[in-house]
């Protein structure tokens, strides 16, 4: 019995020294300017400012990109057509109710082209060990 005793007291020495150490208390800042450094550390308000702002500018270029370089080969694709005045008209009293499908598909496209480009950009950070 003393054999199982023994072994079962250096199995909790063992799990003693695995457990991590308690956190420090976290002491509350001194004054305004480092609580508010405290925040924008914490919540990493730069680093989110500075996805917004590219995230904002990336949309653009990929609407830019859309609009210059792909539209206009389905405009070559479909000559004489203005792609983005497709309508659907469900009654032909009201023209109030119109579906713009052509400007829908427009848009569609230009989503599917920023969710790719994202996409890629998670992809290639994510190697470089960026998350």
């Amino acid at each position: 019995m003393t054999k199982d005793a023994d072994l079962l007291e250096e199995v909790r020495k063992i799990r003693e020294l695995l457990e991590p150490a308690p956190a420090p208390p976290a002491t509350p800042p001194e004054n305004f300017y480092e609580e508010f450094k405290d925040f924008l550390m914490k919540y990493k308000v730069m680093g989110l400012a500075v996805a917004f702002i590219l995230g904002i500018y990336l949309g653009a270029l990929v609407q830019a990109l859309v609009n210059d370089l792909i539209m206009p080969f389905i405009n070559l694709l479909m000559p004489d057509v203005p792609w983005q005045a497709i309508a659907l008209y469900p009654t032909t009293q009201s023209p109030d109710g119109i579906f713009l499908i052509g400007h829908f598909t427009g848009e569609l496209v230009t989503f599917i082209i920023v969710a790719f480009v994202i996409f890629l950009l998670v992809k290639m950070t994510s190697r470089i060990g960026i998350e």
